[in-house]
């Protein structure tokens, strides 16, 4: 696969590991001889995981790759599998790729390994590398000013692929945030899965924080406001009209008179009574 993937450049614009980038003339032969070497040691995981957008993934061993039983149901979830899933252990095909090819085998060796990755993070060894970036705040921190920095871990809110983006989870409010760099917002959540926070947190109790008691308070000159004035604000908040037309009466209900039918009363005369046997009380 290595000479496969120097044909194309990645769609986030970075070249594959074993891609030869130009050498200047004027450069020693010695020099171009180390920079070969560097890019053939280059495996397309330590590549993938290094480029620019791609700082929440650890890598993945090869060894629980090649385990059968670790990607189990994935067959069916990725296109071209079996390309993929030689791309991402440096397999060369055995008929060679075109350019169109080869993006679409790159595009879903990204998502069976993102696939693969959100198995692998809840293992032990997973779980010892996300720890390390945890504690390094490498998935970013919490944005809520009470929570006061605490150290974020990376989320997804459905483990089926291409359904939300990932989200980055607080222990200490218990809540979920954009990532800060826009950069990590088009991540596949599928690949972190539902579960890492907390089976995390769960095996490494340590490292869970102690909840935040401090709430905003909102004030006006100082003073604190009553709840009733927020209610009865909202309550002043005018109700969208519903579009649903009225229901049509049923046959049950008695029918209206229409205006040939109605009855009308008979014309007052020009006296009116008051009091009965009082009289009639002229206009």
């Amino acid at each position: 696969m290595a000479s496969e993937k120097g044909r194309a450049s990645n769609a986030k614009g970075q070249t594959s590991p074993h891609q030869t980038p130009p050498q200047d003339e004027s450069e020693e032969s010695s020099g171009e001889e180390s920079l070969l070497s560097s890019e053939e040691e280059t495996s397309w995981i330590s590549w993938f995981c290094s480029l620019r957008g791609n700082e929440f993934f650890v890598e993945v061993d090869e060894e629980y790759i090649q385990d059968d039983f670790n990607l189990t149901g994935l067959t069916n979830m990725v296109p071209n599998y079996e390309y993929a899933l030689d791309m991402i252990l440096d397999v060369d095909p055995d008929e060679p790729l075109n350019e169109d090819q080869q993006e679409v085998v790159e595009s879903a060796a990204e998502m069976l390994y993102g696939l693969i990755h959100a198995r692998y993070i809840l293992t032990a060894r997973g779980l010892s590398s996300m720890v390390e970036k945890f504690n390094a705040a490498e998935f970013g921190r919490c944005p809520r000013v009470f929570c006061q920095g605490q150290p974020v871990l990376p989320v997804g809110q459905s483990d089926m692929p291409r359904t939300n983006t990932v989200k980055v989870y607080c222990p200490k409010c218990s809540d979920i945030y954009y990532p800060k760099y826009n950069r990590h917002c088009n991540i596949d959540g599928a690949y972190f899965g539902t579960t890492l926070p907390h089976l995390l947190l769960t095996s490494y109790p340590d490292l869970i924080p102690q909840k935040s008691t401090q709430v905003y308070v909102p004030r006006i000159y100082g003073f604190k406001i009553h709840k009733s004035v927020t209610q009865s604000t909202q309550a002043l908040v005018p109700t969208p009209m519903s579009s649903t037309p009225p229901a049509t009466p049923t046959s049950s209900a008695a029918p209206s008179p229409t205006p040939s039918t109605m009855s009308i009363p008979p014309t007052q005369p020009t006296g009116m009574s008051f009091g009965g046997s009082k009289g009639v009380v002229k206009r």
